[in-house]
Protein backbone atom coordinates (compact mmCIF):
# COMPACT_ATOMS: atom_id res chain seq x y z
CA UNK A 1 0.00 0.00 0.00
CA UNK A 2 1.11 3.66 -0.81
CA UNK A 3 0.88 5.61 2.86
CA UNK A 4 1.59 9.28 3.33
CA UNK A 5 2.30 10.53 6.82
CA UNK A 6 2.57 13.91 7.91
CA UNK A 7 3.86 13.95 10.82
CA UNK A 8 6.86 16.94 11.98
CA UNK A 9 8.61 14.96 15.27
CA UNK A 10 10.90 12.75 13.75
CA UNK A 11 11.66 10.21 15.71
CA UNK A 12 8.15 9.26 15.62
CA UNK A 13 8.02 9.61 11.53
CA UNK A 14 11.33 7.32 11.84
CA UNK A 15 9.81 4.59 13.75
CA UNK A 16 6.73 4.82 11.86
CA UNK A 17 8.75 4.57 8.74
CA UNK A 18 10.80 1.86 9.43
CA UNK A 19 8.02 0.07 10.52
CA UNK A 20 5.60 0.05 7.90
CA UNK A 21 8.95 -0.19 5.44
CA UNK A 22 9.27 -3.80 7.12
CA UNK A 23 5.77 -5.03 5.92
CA UNK A 24 5.84 -3.71 2.23
CA UNK A 25 4.68 -0.55 2.44
CA UNK A 26 5.36 2.56 0.38
CA UNK A 27 5.54 5.67 2.52
CA UNK A 28 5.62 9.02 2.10
CA UNK A 29 6.64 11.61 4.29
CA UNK A 30 6.55 15.19 5.22
CA UNK A 31 6.73 17.46 8.49
CA UNK A 32 4.28 20.81 7.04
CA UNK A 33 1.02 20.36 7.57
CA UNK A 34 0.70 22.31 3.76
CA UNK A 35 2.89 20.30 2.02
CA UNK A 36 0.93 17.65 3.19
CA UNK A 37 -2.23 18.63 2.20
CA UNK A 38 -0.84 19.42 -1.26
CA UNK A 39 0.54 15.61 -1.64
CA UNK A 40 -3.02 14.07 -0.27
CA UNK A 41 -4.29 16.01 -3.01
CA UNK A 42 -2.05 15.24 -5.70
CA UNK A 43 -1.09 11.92 -5.52
CA UNK A 44 -3.20 8.52 -5.02
CA UNK A 45 -2.11 7.03 -1.67
CA UNK A 46 -4.02 4.16 0.26
CA UNK A 47 -4.11 5.79 3.17
CA UNK A 48 -3.26 9.01 5.03
CA UNK A 49 -1.68 8.85 8.75
CA UNK A 50 -2.15 12.38 10.05
CA UNK A 51 -0.73 14.26 13.29
CA UNK A 52 -2.98 16.88 14.74
CA UNK A 53 -0.30 18.52 15.69
CA UNK A 54 1.95 20.01 12.69
CA UNK A 55 3.07 22.98 11.24
CA UNK A 56 1.11 24.66 9.25
CA UNK A 57 -2.61 23.55 8.24
CA UNK A 58 -3.02 21.28 11.29
CA UNK A 59 -4.23 17.70 10.77
CA UNK A 60 -8.21 18.90 11.42
CA UNK A 61 -7.97 21.60 9.11
CA UNK A 62 -6.14 19.09 6.29
CA UNK A 63 -8.41 16.69 7.29
CA UNK A 64 -11.51 18.92 6.53
CA UNK A 65 -10.15 20.92 3.74
CA UNK A 66 -9.67 17.16 1.92
CA UNK A 67 -13.37 15.79 2.41
CA UNK A 68 -14.57 19.67 1.42
CA UNK A 69 -12.39 18.76 -2.21
CA UNK A 70 -14.10 15.30 -2.63
CA UNK A 71 -11.16 13.48 -1.09
CA UNK A 72 -12.25 10.24 0.45
CA UNK A 73 -9.14 8.24 1.09
CA UNK A 74 -9.17 6.51 4.28
CA UNK A 75 -7.37 8.74 7.72
CA UNK A 76 -6.19 7.88 10.35
CA UNK A 77 -5.38 10.68 13.26
CA UNK A 78 -2.35 10.30 14.86
CA UNK A 79 -1.87 12.90 17.93
CA UNK A 80 -0.67 12.91 21.69
CA UNK A 81 -4.17 14.40 22.56
CA UNK A 82 -6.30 12.31 24.85
CA UNK A 83 -9.34 14.33 25.09
CA UNK A 84 -12.90 13.44 24.06
CA UNK A 85 -13.86 16.41 22.74
CA UNK A 86 -10.83 15.96 20.17
CA UNK A 87 -11.44 12.41 19.00
CA UNK A 88 -15.27 13.46 18.32
CA UNK A 89 -13.78 16.19 16.35
CA UNK A 90 -11.43 14.35 14.53
CA UNK A 91 -13.94 11.76 13.44
CA UNK A 92 -17.09 14.23 12.94
CA UNK A 93 -14.76 15.68 10.12
CA UNK A 94 -14.54 12.70 8.53
CA UNK A 95 -11.41 10.65 9.82
CA UNK A 96 -11.57 6.90 9.97
CA UNK A 97 -9.72 5.97 12.82
CA UNK A 98 -7.67 7.56 16.14
CA UNK A 99 -4.72 6.49 17.64
CA UNK A 100 -3.25 8.00 20.47
CA UNK A 101 0.49 8.10 21.15
CA UNK A 102 2.39 6.25 22.12
CA UNK A 103 1.36 3.13 19.88
CA UNK A 104 2.75 0.12 18.50
CA UNK A 105 3.51 0.01 15.41
CA UNK A 106 1.42 -3.62 14.59
CA UNK A 107 -1.51 -1.62 15.94
CA UNK A 108 -1.12 0.34 13.25
CA UNK A 109 -0.73 -1.83 10.59
CA UNK A 110 -3.72 -3.68 11.70
CA UNK A 111 -5.73 -0.43 11.77
CA UNK A 112 -4.18 0.34 8.36
CA UNK A 113 -5.73 -2.69 6.81
CA UNK A 114 -8.93 -2.54 8.74
CA UNK A 115 -9.70 1.37 7.35
CA UNK A 116 -8.57 0.12 3.95
CA UNK A 117 -10.93 -3.14 3.95
CA UNK A 118 -13.85 -1.05 4.91
CA UNK A 119 -12.93 1.64 2.40
CA UNK A 120 -12.20 -0.36 -0.57
CA UNK A 121 -14.11 -3.78 0.20
CA UNK A 122 -12.91 -6.82 0.26
CA UNK A 123 -13.50 -7.77 -3.26
CA UNK A 124 -10.94 -5.15 -4.16
CA UNK A 125 -8.22 -6.31 -1.81
CA UNK A 126 -7.93 -9.73 -4.07
CA UNK A 127 -6.53 -9.48 -7.43
CA UNK A 128 -7.48 -11.55 -10.02
CA UNK A 129 -6.15 -12.11 -13.99
CA UNK A 130 -6.48 -15.52 -15.44
CA UNK A 131 -5.39 -18.31 -12.93
CA UNK A 132 -2.91 -15.43 -11.17
CA UNK A 133 -4.49 -14.21 -7.96
CA UNK A 134 -2.77 -11.52 -5.25
CA UNK A 135 -4.10 -11.16 -1.78
CA UNK A 136 -3.44 -7.46 -0.62
CA UNK A 137 -4.39 -8.23 2.57
CA UNK A 138 -2.96 -11.76 3.27
CA UNK A 139 -0.25 -10.83 0.42
CA UNK A 140 -0.23 -13.87 -1.08
CA UNK A 141 0.11 -14.82 -4.19
CA UNK A 142 -0.99 -17.78 -5.87
CA UNK A 143 -0.91 -19.45 -9.83
CA UNK A 144 -3.26 -22.30 -10.84
CA UNK A 145 -3.62 -22.94 -7.16
CA UNK A 146 0.27 -23.01 -6.57
CA UNK A 147 1.63 -20.19 -3.94
CA UNK A 148 4.40 -18.01 -5.27
CA UNK A 149 7.48 -16.98 -2.93
CA UNK A 150 7.91 -13.08 -3.62
CA UNK A 151 10.20 -10.38 -1.53
CA UNK A 152 8.14 -7.47 -0.51
CA UNK A 153 9.28 -5.93 -3.44
CA UNK A 154 8.58 -8.05 -6.06
CA UNK A 155 4.94 -8.19 -4.36
CA UNK A 156 4.62 -4.84 -4.36
CA UNK A 157 5.46 -4.65 -8.48
CA UNK A 158 3.04 -7.12 -9.23
CA UNK A 159 0.30 -5.47 -7.64
CA UNK A 160 1.30 -2.33 -9.32
CA UNK A 161 0.84 -4.36 -12.31
CA UNK A 162 -2.06 -6.16 -11.87
CA UNK A 163 -4.02 -2.97 -10.95
CA UNK A 164 -3.86 -1.98 -14.55
CA UNK A 165 -4.19 -5.24 -17.01
CA UNK A 166 -3.35 -4.15 -20.43
CA UNK A 167 -2.44 -0.13 -19.52
CA UNK A 168 1.37 0.46 -20.68
CA UNK A 169 3.39 1.35 -17.42
CA UNK A 170 6.08 3.59 -17.50
CA UNK A 171 9.55 2.86 -15.97
CA UNK A 172 9.23 6.56 -13.84
CA UNK A 173 5.33 5.32 -12.93
CA UNK A 174 6.82 2.15 -11.07
CA UNK A 175 9.78 3.48 -9.43
CA UNK A 176 7.00 6.49 -8.03
CA UNK A 177 4.56 3.69 -7.05
CA UNK A 178 6.82 0.49 -5.45
CA UNK A 179 10.53 2.37 -5.13
CA UNK A 180 9.50 6.14 -3.86
CA UNK A 181 9.96 9.01 -6.31
CA UNK A 182 13.40 9.68 -4.61
CA UNK A 183 14.79 7.04 -7.01
CA UNK A 184 16.80 7.93 -9.86
CA UNK A 185 14.98 7.77 -13.35
CA UNK A 186 18.42 6.51 -14.67
CA UNK A 187 18.49 3.45 -12.70
CA UNK A 188 17.87 -0.13 -14.26
CA UNK A 189 16.11 -1.52 -10.79
CA UNK A 190 13.23 -1.72 -12.75
CA UNK A 191 14.57 -3.89 -15.11
CA UNK A 192 16.24 -6.05 -12.75
CA UNK A 193 13.40 -6.60 -11.08
CA UNK A 194 11.25 -7.32 -13.99
CA UNK A 195 13.61 -9.90 -14.76
CA UNK A 196 13.49 -11.43 -11.51
CA UNK A 197 9.91 -11.67 -11.16
CA UNK A 198 9.20 -13.23 -14.83
CA UNK A 199 11.93 -15.53 -13.61
CA UNK A 200 9.30 -17.20 -10.79
CA UNK A 201 6.23 -17.18 -12.90
CA UNK A 202 8.05 -18.67 -15.47
CA UNK A 203 7.79 -22.28 -14.00
CA UNK A 204 4.00 -21.70 -13.67
CA UNK A 205 3.80 -20.76 -17.17
CA UNK A 206 2.89 -16.83 -16.56
CA UNK A 207 6.24 -14.82 -17.32
CA UNK A 208 5.18 -13.96 -20.83
CA UNK A 209 2.41 -12.06 -19.32
CA UNK A 210 4.88 -9.12 -18.25
CA UNK A 211 5.21 -7.45 -21.61
CA UNK A 212 8.04 -5.31 -22.46
CA UNK A 213 7.01 -2.24 -24.32
CA UNK A 214 10.39 -0.92 -26.11
CA UNK A 215 11.47 2.76 -24.79
CA UNK A 216 8.69 3.08 -22.54
CA UNK A 217 7.97 0.26 -19.64
CA UNK A 218 5.70 -2.93 -19.25
CA UNK A 219 2.42 -3.84 -19.33
CA UNK A 220 0.50 -6.75 -17.58
CA UNK A 221 -1.16 -8.67 -20.28
CA UNK A 222 -3.93 -11.02 -19.26
CA UNK A 223 -3.52 -14.48 -20.88
CA UNK A 224 -6.41 -14.29 -23.28
CA UNK A 225 -4.77 -11.44 -24.99
CA UNK A 226 -2.20 -13.14 -26.05
CA UNK A 227 -3.22 -16.61 -27.66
Amino acid sequence: MNVLLVEDEAKIASFVQQGLAEQGFIVDHCGHGNEGYELALERDYDVLLLDIMVPGMDGLAILKALRQAGRNLPVILLTARNELDDRLQGLNLGADDYLAKPFYVEELIARIHAVVRRSVGERQNRLSVGPLTLDRITREVTCAGQRMELTTREFNLLEYLMRSPARVLTRTQILEHVWGYNFNPSTNVVDVAIQRLRKKLDPLGAAQWIESIRGVGYRFRQPEALQ
